[in-house]
């Protein structure tokens, strides 16, 4: 039982109570506008705000075949929130084009529909996480939602799109080359496959194989290689990061996905062992710092909070010998990948969002 460590001269502080209170309150209004905006993305509402004049509800709902009262309700939830700009003159609604960037350019970079779409998904498997906080056990990435793998993808997407091939391949020393000149290629924690067939459009003369243990992701991966014309060049593979085929990549790629694994030093010696002796790991990781202290803000709340959802139960799910979770930072990803027997580790480039590391032998 709790015990009450206040006394008389300690009372409630009235001005940080209220503050506290109206983060909550903010945090409470998120929570419920975090369905309307998956359901915006879904429906195509924000998209018909975008590429239209300014529309009264009734006029949304007849551009997007909805029912107007509903429509109506959400536009002003939206308008309260600041995802759509409300003209009280002519009842109407729009997009400026900083909206228009983050909720209906699906390709662009600042787009974010798509992390709703995986909040709201990882939420879903809470009753079973509140069971594994009392047992200690995983949870693993194949028993969550099956709205969570799509959204990771259209999550990640437009990130490597805007980054892979223009600034983080080449930040590396001689990769960028080698995949002109034609090298093989492990993906490891591929997905759906994104990023594969992105470095696959990228270099024609290279090979590509993607890796990923959840079978479902595998089937959807091979179908996006088939549909972009590639699958010729690219392969994919229902195997752990410890325990994937082949041998003498000259480029091992893993993206956003090494923290989620329940041995990363194993992971990392297999990489090794799987790498030529003087191949190149790139790894991309969610940006963060080494100090506790300094991730305590509103992206490292965001990483802290996917992480607890969704990295740290899969990696217990499986070995669970070094969680990493997904705010690790540099300095333990180094000690992780060093002692799975790579001599050399740098920091090769970053974004807000990440931090692209290379290893050698």
């Amino acid at each position: 039982m709790a015990i009450d460590t206040r006394t008389a001269e300690e009372p409630i502080d009235e001005e940080k109570l209220n503050k506290l209170l109206g983060v909550a309150v903010t945090d409470f209004g998120a929570t419920a506008h975090a369905p309307l905006v998956v359901i915006g993305d879904k429906l195509g509402l924000y998209e018909a705000l975008a590429y239209a004049e300014p529309l009264t509800s009734a006029g949304l709902a007849e551009e997007t075949d909805t029912a107007e009262r509903y429509v109506r309700e959400w536009l002003r939830s939206q308008a309260a929130g600041g995802y759509v700009t409300y003209d009280p003159e002519t009842d109407r609604y729009t997009l400026t084009p900083e909206q228009a960037a983050v909720l209906a350019d699906e390709n662009g970079p600042a787009f974010l529909p798509s992390d709703f779409q995986v909040a709201l998904s990882a939420a879903k498997i809470e009753p079973q996480l509140a069971e594994a906080f009392r047992t200690g056990e995983g949870v693993g990435w194949h028993e969550h939602d099956a709205g969570l793998f799509p959204g990771t993808e259209r999550s990640f997407r437009p990130n490597y799109a805007a980054n892979l091939v223009q600034s983080w391949i080449p930040a590396l020393d001689g990769v960028d080359a080698t995949l002109e000149a034609g090298g093989r290629v492990a993906d490891v924690g591929c997905g759906h496959g994104a990023s594969t067939i992105l470095m696959a459009d990228a270099y024609p003369e290279s090979t590509f194989v993607g890796i990923d243990y959840h079978e479902e992701s595998i089937a959807t991966a091979r179908e996006r290689a088939a549909d972009a014309g590639v699958a010729d060049r690219v392969s994919f593979e229902v195997a752990t990061a410890k325990s994937y085929n082949g041998a003498s990549y000259d480029f091992v790629a893993t993206f956003d996905a090494f923290h989620d694994m329940g041995d990363p030093v194993g992971a990392a010696a297999h990489v090794r062992d799987t790498l030529t002796d003087d191949g190149t790991w790139m790894l991309v990781e969610p940006y963060a710092n080494d100090l506790v202290e300094d991730n305590l803000n509103p992206l490292g709340r965001v990483f802290y909070s996917v992480s607890t959802l969704v990295c740290t139960p899969g990696a217990l799910d499986q070995e669970g010998e070094r969680v990493l979770g997904a705010q690790a930072g540099e300095a333990d990803i180094r000690e992780v990948v060093t002692d799975g027997g790579f001599t050399q580790f740098y920091r090769a480039a970053e974004t807000p969002m990440n931090l692209v590391f290379e290893a050698k032998p």
